[in-house]
């Protein structure tokens, strides 16, 4: 059955729409289970009844005409008990329901198990037998776990149309949106630009061939150089393997030199699909077959076939990239966006990021922030590979993500840009304005920094200094790690800039979602491992480099502070303290002399909240990140889409925890800053202001909206709702909370699209 199950579930994801999908469904269960019906119901988001969406063994004429409510009909009562119905003389049940379009009159049996995606019926699958008997339970079983598996792929196909996508097989219908979680706020119309892995064959997305002859001949030359590098290996290694060993290269040739392989990805070709596209469909096929085959020998040739694929997919990207004009306003669409395929949009063309993995506070949507373009993280299911160069827009206040978007649809969001484009510009009268509170409370507004770009934008906002500077990415960008001289002028940039405002800078903060190619981190729990201050005092030749750049930078501007990140012992300040007085010495018997500069420690590690007396201490600051901190104590991996809905910075917990924080800085006359989306978000920064934070570190599109929060509501009623919140159960109770004021103070507009 295992292997069933993976068969049906590897062909209902490769199916090219929703028509496909169910119809594979419909007949690999009635086969594998040898049942003279085999149903599928799914529920009209519109209207909320099961419609019959496909069937084996009903009158295909019933397919679309059969509908029941929640509360008729044994599929209404699966959908209501949200567990598996088994009956051996199904209408003699008080809740079934005959329908004579559907000819089941003779079917005495019936099995329906509900399909539930993230706690949400979906639809209704069910098998019926002209026998009356029960159903064993390994096939109870068999059909409860098929439902699962598949639940995720109907999910998708349901939210790209639903009932409708049967006519189109569309990837969303004009007027309904993909639902995601908010990741930088903002709208934005564009243009679909689908960002993958290069060697990742299945992620290849389809997109229009604009040259066919060019794309037949990049194909043909990539295939001609596997050729040739398949018969030097053979030669290579033919004194060092047994005959059979070496046969493995010779069916790599057979395949090539065959007409399948190569005509059917020409044909493909041809009918307008590049050559990456026009490869990945026809290896999934080929893969398919062998994958289907009962022999064991000859399924596992199915990873040859795809290392094949890989092969001519790394000469194709060789030839180089299919050349194409990124559209005016590009929206970058993947599964998992990083770094560096965002730096590859130029900036002036990007407008948006959407993602299938993360939540508001993964490391892309810091940059989005940073950036100031909407994004829209943890689509659930999202399927790029029919995206590419479609229209899209993208709603980072709702999470919501509409592709090929109806004319009604595009015209109310068009207007939304427009109204939030004349905010944005009543925001800069702020500009020059001092974050004072209306009942006389100075909050100092500082910009959390990462690339040199951010310089300027940081200091057009009129910031009181870099709360946050984060010194990983010159090491993200590069094919090696940064020298010291290197990384001393890129600092000496910063702190020129601000001096004598106060710049912190952080220490590499390398590990969890942010990996090196040149120093490749593979771990069973990233962001559980060797990370931060962990990575970094085991290779004190790394650390030692940026101390001293970072001490040399400041000389004669008196401006540096250092951060440390992932500090969950007392002993890492101690060893830091002194690699650095070893960094400085090292300098003076250089003839540079340095300053001692002031060395704080991020709170963002459970462990540091029940030490925090010895860390004020310890440290001369203290900067609180919101991101990770709430992270570790929910418990929530923040990347992880399936969990990230239930991560929020605004849980009551986590409120605690940042008051505690709070309470011991005061107490020890230490400062603190909050840094991270907490600082940034409206929401957050009321809060924080009635708990007496007097410094908020935040993405530099941030600092207009948080000083208007800041001059608009008192400290004292911030108090007051920072007393209600922590008391609440829920983060959601927070936020309406803090919605109505934001609204009762005419601070909408931060939080939605629109004035």
């Amino acid at each position: 059955m295992l292997d069933i199950l993976h068969r049906v579930s590897r062909e209902v994801n490769a199916a090219p729409g929703l028509r496909d999908a169910l119809r594979i469904i419909v007949e690999r269960v009635a086969d594998a289970m040898a049942v003279d019906v085999c149903s599928v119901y799914l529920r009209d988001a519109a209207q909320g009844d099961f419609v019959l969406m496909d069937t084996r063994g009903l009158n295909p004429e019933s397919v679309g005409q059969v509908r029941l409510t929640t509360a008729e009909g044994l599929v209404g009562l699966v959908a209501e008990r949200e567990e598996p119905i088994n009956l051996k003389n199904a209408p003699a049940h008080s809740r079934f329901r005959y329908f004579p379009e559907t000819g089941e009159e003779r079917y005495s049996s019936f099995l329906g198990v509900p399909i539930i995606h993230y706690r949400t019926v979906l639809g209704v699958l069910v098998v019926q037998q002209t026998e009356e008997r029960r159903f064993e339970e390994n096939e109870v079983a068999f059909l409860v776990t098929l439902a699962a598996q598949l639940a995720g792929a109907i999910a998708h196909a349901r939210a790209s149309g639903g009932i409708d996508g049967l006519e189109q097989d569309s990837v969303v219908e004009g007027g309904r949106a993909l639902q995601g979680l908010p990741g930088a706020p903002g709208v934005a119309l564009g243009t679909a630009v689908v960002s993958y892995t290069q060697a990742d064959l299945n992620a290849i997305p389809d997109r229009m061939a604009v040259d066919v002859e060019g794309e037949v001949a990049a194909f043909e030359a990539a295939v001609d150089q596997v050729s040739g590098e398949l018969r030097k290996l053979s030669d290579q290694i033919s004194d060092s393997v047994t005959a059979d060993e070496q046969m493995l290269f010779d069916v790599y040739l057979r395949m090539l030199e065959g007409d399948s392989l190569v005509r059917e990805t020409v044909e493909r070709i041809r009918a307008g699909n590049w050559a990456p596209g026009a490869l990945r469909q026809v290896i999934g096929e080929h893969v398919q077959v062998f994958e289907d085959m009962d022999d064991p020998y000859l399924s596992e040739r199915a990873s040859d076939i795809r290392d094949l694929g890989r092969r001519i997919l790394s000469r194709l990207r060789d030839e180089g990239e299919r050349v194409r004009q990124v559209p005016e306003k590009a929206v970058l669409v993947g599964h998992e966006v990083s770094a560096s395929q965002l730096a590859e949009i130029p900036r002036e063309n990007l407008v948006g990021v959407v993602a299938a993995t993360g939540s508001r506070n993964s490391h892309v949507a810091i940059l989005a922030r940073a950036l100031g373009i909407p994004a829209v993280m943890g689509v659930d299911d999202l399927r790029t590979r029919h995206l590419d160069g479609r229209p899209v827009v993208v709603d980072g206040y709702s999470g919501r993500f509409y592709v090929d978007p109806s004319a009604t649809v595009e015209q109310e969001y068009q207007r939304l840009i427009t109204d939030e484009a004349e905010f944005t510009e009543g925001l800069e009268a702020l500009r020059d304005e001092p974050a004072i509170s209306p009942d006389g409370r100075t909050v100092s507004l500082y910009a959390n920094t990462g690339l040199i770009s951010d310089i300027n934008l940081s200091l057009a906002a009129g910031c009181d200094g870099i709360g946050l500077h984060r010194t990983e990415f010159p090491f993200l960008i590069r094919d090696r790690f940064p020298g010291e001289e290197e990384q001393a002028d890129l600092y000496r940039r910063v702190l020129e800039q601000f001096a004598p405002r106060p710049v912190v800078l952080r220490t590499l903060d390398i590990g969890g979602d942010k990996s090196l190619a040149y120093f490749p981190i593979q771990e069973e729990n990233p962001f559980l491992g060797w990370r931060g201050i962990r990575l970094t005092l085991d290779h004190p030749e790394i650390f030692l480099t940026q101390l001293r750049a970072m001490l040399r930078a400041d000389v004669g501007l008196n401006n540096l502070q250092i951060l440390l990140p992932m500090v969950s012992r007392l002993e890492e300040i101690a060893d830091v303290r002194r690699l650095l007085a070893r960094a400085r010495q090292e300098l003076a018997e250089e003839g540079v002399e340095t300053r001692n500069p002031a060395l704080g420690v991020m709170i963002e590690v459970p462990a540091t909240i029940y030490q925090i007396d010895r860390y004020c201490d310890q440290a001369d600051f203290l900067s609180l990140g919101s991101n990770d901190l709430t992270q570790y104590l929910l418990a929530v991996d923040r990347n992880n889409s399936r969990v990230a809905s239930l991560y929020d910075e605004l849980h009551p917990a986590v409120l605690s925890a940042v008051r505690d924080v709070v309470r011991a800085a005061r107490r020890h006359g230490k400062k603190l800053t909050v840094c991270g989306g907490m600082a940034g978000d409206p929401a957050g920064a009321i809060l924080l202001m009635g708990l007496g934070v007097e410094g908020l570190s935040m993405s530099v599109s941030s600092l207009l909206r948080i000083k208007f929060v800041v001059r608009r509501v008192p400290v004292a009623r911030a108090a007051e709702l920072v007393n209600r919140a922590v008391e609440m159960d829920s983060p959601e109770e927070v936020r309406r909370m803090l919605r109505r004021t934001l609204e009762e103070y005419e601070l909408g507009g931060l939080i939605r699209a629109g004035k």
